[in-house]
C-alpha cells in the first residue's frame, strides 16, 4: 500500500469515527465551514486525532471520552472539552463519569479550573435534560 493510499484509508476511518463520536450534522457543519486556508489542519486531525488515535481498539471510546475530558479541561481549552461533553451521548460517559473526572480535575489540575469546567458540563447536563423532556 503506497504511503498516500495508507494516509486516504487514515483519513477515512478517521473521519467515520469523528462522525461517530461528534455527530453527523456537527462535523458535516464543520467541514462545510472549512477554509482553504483551515483545510490542511482539518485532514491533519481527522487523520492523526481521529484515525491514529481514536480509531484504535486498545480503549472504548467511554475511556477515550474520559480521558480526553479530564485533559482538555486541565489545559483549560474548555471550548473542545463542551464539545467531548456533549459526544459523551455517542461515548457511552456517564454523567457519574463526569462527576469523577471533575474530582479528578479538581485534586490535579486545580479547584478554579474544575470551578470553571463543572459549571460547563452542568449546562450542559441541562441542555441534555432539556431536550428530552
Amino acid at each position: 500500500m503506497s504511503e498516500e493510499h495508507g494516509a486516504r484509508a487514515r483519513y477515512e476511518e478517521g473521519l467515520a469515527t469523528r462522525r461517530a463520536v461528534l455527530g453527523e450534522e456537527y462535523v458535516t457543519r464543520r467541514l462545510e465551514k472549512t477554509t482553504p486556508f483551515e483545510a490542511p489542519f482539518q485532514e491533519l486531525i481527522t487523520e492523526a486525532a481521529w484515525g491514529h488515535v481514536w480509531s484504535r481498539d486498545t480503549w472504548s471510546k467511554r475511556e477515550r471520552s474520559i480521558v480526553t475530558i479530564a485533559l482538555l479541561g486541565a489545559l483549560g481549552h474548555y471550548e473542545e472539552m463542551a464539545m467531548h461533553v456533549r459526544a459523551t451521548r455517542r461515548t457511552g460517559a456517564t454523567e457519574a463519569d463526569l462527576q469523577e473526572i471533575m474530582l479528578h480535575l479538581a485534586i490535579y489540575a486545580g479547584v478554579p479550573t474544575a470551578n470553571h469546567a463543572i459549571g460547563i458540563v452542568r449546562d450542559i447536563l441541562n441542555e441534555k435534560m432539556g431536550a428530552e423532556e
